[in-house]
């Protein structure tokens, strides 16, 4: 198993879910980060002052999945956050030892299995 963390532009978010819905791999975290990397700072200016912004706002997604998924998801990602220009985020790829449902002591791989609703048992 893997842990996918991506830092990416807020547009690039809706997309990406999306996407990830439709093959399969419906959980995740978000949280809306702020970070510098190669991004410039960005110069604004407010009551006459000029300040330098230098931490932009990123969404970080989060997501565990088998190791056949990794590439999968990285590729929605690339695919929907790539525009080309320096701000355009990141993605990390760690790896997972074990993960537990706390509901229920489960553990493994089966863990990350999607929730089946009533209707579709």
């Amino acid at each position: 198993m893997k842990k996918i963390e991506a830092f990416i532009r807020h547009e690039a978010f809706d997309p990406i879910r999306r996407d990830l819905l439709d093959v399969g791999v419906p959980s995740m975290s978000v949280a809306e980060v702020k970070g510098s990397g190669r991004q410039e700072g960005v110069v604004e200016h407010y009551r006459g002052a000029e300040l330098v912004i230098h931490l932009r706002p990123k969404l970080k997604i989060e997501c565990v999945v088998d190791d056949s998924e990794v590439e999968k998801v990285v590729d929605i990602i690339l695919n929907n956050a790539k525009s080309g220009e320096v701000g355009d985020g990141k993605i990390f790829i760690i790896p997972v030892e074990e993960t537990i449902r706390i509901r229920t002591g489960e553990r493994g791989s089966d863990v990350l299995e999607p929730h089946l609703s009533q209707e579709q048992e």
